[in-house]
């Protein structure tokens, strides 16, 4: 059964929202820990190709403009700015998961509680991260203009909705699909289609190539594994760490 009712909230979907906020603080400490270790190594090797750049540039021109002053130093960067980013988007993540676990429960077959964590997870996955990480991969520092950035985050973003609004699309067709085809074959057709369409989209969006000349593949190839490593250890670890409460708590429940 759904857990929303007619014009009220059913107290397991509070229930829900609250396991997913603190599913999202164990995930969030856990990606924290993963940037930490493989993400920061390749943020601070571009930093200082980028810091090599610009004292090659001001030499080469016979001015110098003198250092800046950090706004927020590196050192505070690397350490308590990356654990209060990741701690706060996991929160805020856990809670989303835990909405559309609310939403999705009763209405995907006859899924339990942990089944319908990992459809939520493996819908919500690669409509969010993995296809716009794949139309617009992420950049180390001294990648990317700062004149378009306004412009390569809309795209990003713009993407990301496409892609998720597609997902709910893909899921509404294989329900209606499952009485004449099966649930097997309706899944594999609703899929299929979004993977054509996102593929389409992709292609149609303006492409945007800002490697500058010369910078290490090598260390761009490390920075994006990390980059998607870190969000795979944030939503597996959300998962795992709600699907854990959720069995128990709504298997007691009823």
């Amino acid at each position: 059964m759904p857990l929303t009712q007619e014009g009220a909230v059913a107290p397991a979907v509070r229930s829900l929202l609250v396991w997913g906020l603190l599913a999202g603080l164990v995930g969030g400490v856990l990606a924290f820990g993963f940037a930490s270790a493989f993400g920061e190594p390749s943020v601070a090797a571009a930093i200082s190709l980028e810091e090599a750049g610009s004292e090659g540039h001001s030499h080469d021109t016979g001015h110098s403009h003198g250092e800046e002053a950090e706004v927020v130093p590196r050192s505070f960067q690397a350490t308590g700015g990356l654990a209060v980013g990741t701690l706060a988007y996991g929160v805020g993540l856990g809670g989303l998961f835990g909405l559309a676990t609310a939403f999705a429960y009763g209405r995907i077959g006859s899924a339990s509680p942990r089944g319908t964590v990992a459809a939520v997870l493996g819908i919500g996955y690669p409509a969010v991260v993995l296809v716009p990480f794949l139309t617009y991969p992420a950049n180390p520092p001294a990648v990317g203009s700062g004149d378009t950035i306004g412009e390569r985050t809309g795209l990003f973003f713009g993407m990301l909705g496409i892609s998720l609004a597609l997902a709910v699309a893909a899921v509404v067709v294989a329900r209606k699909l499952v009485g004449r085809l099966g649930g097997w074959t309706a899944t594999l057709v609703a899929g299929v289609g979004y993977l054509v369409l996102v593929t389409v989209v992709a292609k149609l969006l303006p492409t945007v190539q800002e490697v500058p000349v010369g910078f290490p593949g090598a260390l761009l190839w490390e920075f994006r594994i990390a980059s998607l490593g870190t969000s795979a250890v944030l939503w597996g670890g959300i998962a795992i760490a709600f699907a854990t409460l959720v069995q128990r708590g709504l298997t007691r429940a009823e």
